[in-house]
């Protein structure tokens, strides 16, 4: 044997001990977080937990409403979740209180969170194969290993090698509209307010009717006090010092320029703008996505 096909050999045994050696590492990675899965399902008692049937790696648990039809990957899904450390308890996601996710189911794999603090769209495809087990108000808990995740290099605040403990919870509604409209309805009875609804779908109330003469058009400057809040209170955004001032047609929000053209100066009024005439599934700095939002308004004056 020439000396040249000895090299030849020894290139390719340490070629071979090296592909062995990576194989022998992502396999133990994947065997110490299923271990861990399986020690979590078991201290934490989820007996229901079962293995995907592809055995990718990941566990899911389902509970369901009793009538209803599966989701379909072609179906709306609004939805919230919440994603905790399995080995902490640690939440690293938790979807705004005054809002709620939404896209297609077959976009569920596709997970992007701005709370990542990241532009990155993360493949996760565990997520939409849990929810295609669910009907319309149906929750998914997914037990996921770290390497079906975020990897060894973690994302934002969630770390390297984190197996997660992730609960999606789904709504009875295939359109956010709806689901806004039922949300309305149900903070107007709670508070026993009396309201009337708009053929855009802004609910309203009058408290002063305007004594102004002059009606609100798209070129009018308008004179405003306001209070923007959420429905459970949070108060989002203020002026009522009588100091904000703009064109009409240069109000961002659909639902308020929909409502505020029916009056005239000195009108007092509350409304209830639904997320898609608001800021919509986007949302804005410091109003999250599909957020309904309640406005007190007192029109102060209008210049034509």
């Amino acid at each position: 044997m020439n000396k040249f096909t000895k090299l030849g050999l020894f290139a390719l045994l340490l070629a071979t001990v090296v592909f062995s050696s990576c194989e022998k590492e992502y396999d133990t990675a994947q065997t110490v977080d299923d271990e861990a899965i399986k020690s979590y399902i078991s201290k934490n008692n989820l007996t229901q937990m079962q293995p995907d049937s592809a055995k990718t790696g990941f566990y899911y648990q389902v509970t369901n409403p009793t009538d209803g039809s599966f989701f379909l990957n072609t179906d709306s899904v609004l939805y919230d979740v919440t994603v905790k450390s399995m080995a902490s308890g640690t939440t690293y996601l938790q979807s705004p209180a005054n809002g709620n996710l939404g896209t297609y189911v077959g976009y569920l794999n596709s997970f992007f969170q701005s709370a990542l603090s990241t532009t990155i769209t993360y493949n996760i495809p565990a997520l939409r194969t849990a929810v295609l087990k669910l009907k319309p108000g149906g929750t998914a808990r997914i037990l996921l290993p770290s390497y079906l995740g975020f990897g060894r290099n973690g994302v934002g605040p969630i770390p390297s090698n984190e197996n997660l403990d992730f609960i999606i919870k789904t709504y009875p509604y295939h359109k956010q509209w709806l689901f806004d409209d039922s949300k309305i309805q149900s903070f107007l009875a709670t508070k026993n307010l009396t309201a009337t609804k708009d053929a855009t779908r802004v609910y309203y109330i009058t408290n002063t009717v305007g004594t102004g003469t002059d009606a609100i058009s798209d070129e009018s400057t308008v004179v405003y006090k306001y209070t923007g809040r959420f429905l459970d209170g949070t108060v989002f955004d203020s002026s009522t010092d009588g100091t904000f001032s703009t064109t009409f047609a240069g109000i961002g929000v659909q639902g308020w320029k929909n409502i505020t053209r029916k009056y005239t100066a000195g009108a007092k009024f509350r409304m209830f703008i639904p997320s898609d005439l608001a800021y919509g599934s986007g949302g804005r700095t410091g109003i999250p996505s599909n957020a309904i939002l309640d406005f007190d308004i007192e029109i102060v004056k209008v210049t034509n």
